[in-house]
């Protein structure tokens, strides 16, 4: 495990851990891309592979379109509608096949169950809109389990906005000093700093080249899920 700052942990109580969604509970990006080449395909475009998209997954639809079509011009409004008709396509398609390649990331099972049976709280906190996450979690028999879900939608604050985290640690019966968030973007380590959590990054998630994690101010960096228990 790669520790920043685990001074700041050492002693704190976590009564909750938080997770982000699409790549740090979920690995999502294989659904995600394939919605993306579908559509593309019904477009007459060439199919993107999944390690380049993988990178792009936990920015959302916007992030993906713009992948897979270029960024449309923002003073052009012929360019801005198809580009949004093109993301509402992604996400129906995505919709209907949400779950078929999508799992937990490997270690994940077992450091729920962990969280479980030592009666820590555990929830998510996500971007992603609640038509999109609930269905999802509940076809993977993880939204009864879950003591909190914030999707993206829930209220009107979004991440990196710490409303949605402070929501969470509420539903938890827990204080935001008492909650360890993990994340994969940068906009989850800045909502949860600024929610007064401890913060983890998630380096096994989608997080691209062009990056530096390390400047975002985590308080540590896990490599694998199980790791996150070395923090509780």
């Amino acid at each position: 495990m790669a520790t920043i700052d685990n001074q700041s942990v050492k002693g704190s109580k976590i009564n909750a851990v938080l997770f982000d969604l699409d790549g740090t509970l979920l690995d999502t990006a294989p659904d995600m891309t394939n919605a993306l080449n579908l559509l593309l395909e019904e477009e007459g475009k060439i199919a993107l592979p999944h390690k380049l998209c993988r990178d792009f997954v936990s920015h959302g639809s916007v992030a993906m379109v713009t992948l897979g079509f270029g960024e449309p011009n923002a003073k052009n409004s012929k360019d801005m509608a198809e580009f949004e008709r093109r993301r509402l396509r992604f996400l129906d398609i995505y919709e209907k096949n949400l779950c078929v390649d999508t799992k937990l990331f490997i270690g994940m099972g077992e450091t729920l169950l962990f969280l479980e049976e030592h009666h820590i709280h555990w929830g998510i906190v996500t971007n992603k809109p609640e038509f999109l996450t609930i269905p999802l979690l509940e076809e993977l028999n993880l939204m009864d389990r879950a003591c909190s879900v914030v999707s993206g939608d829930t209220i009107k604050e979004r991440k990196p906005d710490p409303a949605p985290l402070y929501l969470a640690a509420n539903e938890c019966a827990c204080l935001a000093t008492e909650c360890l968030y993990v994340g994969d973007a940068e906009r989850d380590i800045e909502a949860g700093n600024r929610a007064n959590m401890k913060t983890l990054l998630a380096s096994y998630g989608y997080i691209d080249a062009t990056q530096s994690p390390i400047e975002w101010g985590a308080n540590g960096i896990v490599e694998y899920p199980e790791e996150i228990l070395e923090w509780i």
